[in-house]
């Protein structure tokens, strides 16, 4: 197996959530070349950053035809394809259209994976690693872990020069209204009448889903000195994240922080930390009986903190 490619589309959670069973696969096989076919901005956590030699975008308009049945297929995609010994691929293909043009193209050793994670049938890191497994590698632990380049390290150390230390960083939204705590909760979190009004520079990750959040929070906070990171790429964000104190909820930037070894305080509530929170030894998951996250008060956040800290 001196060749391998690797096709996993799906959110950032989704993507980390893998590299568990991806973890293995390196280790198992330590001079392959591999490749990840996915999302460019999500795989780049992966390319020459100890997972996966080279990335391309699943993106790519002419492969749209291998998801179209009896297509001509085209002759440069077909050879590279064809060029690997094996195929690991978490597409979703209920057709299995997807499969049959890989055959076509000469693919002959091919795993399809779990596209979606099922919600009762264990933790999601361990449902992702069954096609590794079917290899006859062990997955055994299951903590995602993302190696920021020096490259990434020296953006970190740029972009947060005037950050005090301990770096306390926030992401306050996530892919859903309902996994998100009341955004008045974060600002009385963060109160100058709270125990942590000393944090006067907070860092706020935003992304594109977090923009209402985020603009409130500006509105709010416009006279203090936090530090907004907006649409940061995935692995400088990565190596921005590696030795803070975060609290997000469950999220795929949450997944991010764990996984570069961030001291995580994770708010869940609709959504089932068995199954979908991160495994990392760094990572405390605080979420209501109710599971609604309306009901999470502020003072056992505080508390959480407090013992972060």
């Amino acid at each position: 197996m001196n060749r391998i490619l690797v096709i996993r589309g799906g959110a950032i959670g989704d993507f980390i959530l893998t590299l568990p069973a991806l973890k293995a696969l390196r280790d198992a096989r330590p001079q392959a070349q591999i490749e990840i076919l996915g999302y460019k901005h999500i795989a780049l956590l992966a390319e020459k950053r100890f997972y996966a030699q080279a990335v391309r975008s699943i993106e790519y308009g002419p492969l749209a035809r291998f998801f179209a049945r009896n297509s001509n297929l085209p002759a440069e995609l077909a050879d590279h394809f064809a060029s690997f010994d094996l195929i690991v691929s978490y597409l979703y293909d209920p057709d299995g259209i997807f499969e049959t043009n890989l055959r076509r193209s000469g693919v002959e050793n091919l795993i399809c994976g779990p596209a979606r994670v099922v919600e009762n049938a264990g933790r999601a890191a361990r449902q992702l690693a069954r096609p590794i497994e079917e290899m006859g590698i062990n997955v055994i632990d299951l903590a995602a872990r993302i190696f920021p380049s020096m490259e990434d390290r020296e953006f970190a150390r740029q972009f947060l020069a005037s950050v005090r230390q301990p770096i306390v960083a926030i992401h306050p939204g996530s892919g859903s209204s309902e996994k998100n705590w009341p955004l008045e909760n974060w600002i009385g979190l963060f109160s100058p009448s709270s125990r942590f009004a000393e944090f006067e520079r907070l860092l706020v990750i935003s992304g594109e889903a977090d923009k209402a959040q985020t603009d409130q929070l500006e509105r709010e906070w416009k006279n203090r000195d936090v530090l907004f990171a907006r649409n940061l790429p995935l692995p400088c964000l990565a190596a921005v994240l590696e030795r803070s104190i975060f609290i997000g909820h469950d999220s795929g930037i949450s997944h991010l922080a764990a996984a570069a070894g961030a001291n995580c305080i994770l708010l869940f509530g609709p959504t089932d930390p068995d199954v979908w929170a991160p495994k990392n030894e760094n990572v405390r998951v605080l979420r209501p009986p109710s599971g609604r996250l309306d009901d999470l008060q502020i003072e056992t956040v505080e508390a959480a903190f407090a013992a972060a800290l």
